[in-house]
């Protein structure tokens, strides 16, 4: 079965997952968006519009369509210096059938930033009869984080060009394992 991946929220309770527009705990809300503003074009985010669902940017949940361990494996190899904790809930993809869901590519040619349109053709509709889970990093994640790596860059995106799945809805959790991002895919 395809799988996939959220990184675990600090102070998770209960068992679904909620986009961040949804969210009632005004200190919970404001503690998530705080993350959008460790870079000038990242509050742009808040409202940015995602083509073919009709809603923004955090009326969804985003999730990775690759194992984790990928994206750790490729840093620890590169030398960066990053946390072996981060966990991550491994999600089958039928948990999404009663959402609408979309893969956003994030392919580099195609994106111009945190502050720009994401493109029509940038969207796909998904499901669970149709998704394939990635066995790879594209080629621009890996080059990105060389880049980065050797400008002496010690925060940067660690998901960035990896395509995103986004579910338009709550997202059930209960049937989920908790995964560490450094441990190998069995």
């Amino acid at each position: 079965m395809p799988y996939i991946y959220h990184m675990v929220p600090k102070n998770m309770k209960g068992e679904r997952l909620t986009p961040l527009n949804r969210l009632k705990d005004e200190g919970l809300l404001n503690l998530y968006k705080k993350k959008y503003y460790d870079h000038q074009d990242r509050p742009k985010l808040l409202e940015k519009r995602i083509p073919k669902l009709d809603c923004l940017w955090n009326d969804v949940v985003h999730f990775l369509p690759i194992q984790p361990y990928f994206v750790y494996k490729t840093l620890k190899d590169l030398g960066v210096n990053i946390s072996s904790k981060l966990q991550f809930y491994k999600i089958p993809i039928t948990n999404l059938e009663h959402n609408q869901n979309v893969i956003y590519l994030y392919e580099k040619e195609s994106y111009k930033g945190p502050a720009s349109e994401i493109g029509e053709d940038q969207i796909l509709i998904i499901n669970s009869s149709n998704y394939k889970e990635l066995t790879t990093l594209p080629p621009a994640t890996t080059e990105y984080f060389e880049e980065q790596h050797h400008k002496g860059e010690t925060r940067f995106g660690m998901f960035h060009y990896i395509p995103h799945i986004l579910s338009l809805g709550e997202v059930n959790i209960a049937n989920a394992e908790v995964i560490r991002w450094n441990k190998p895919p069995e």
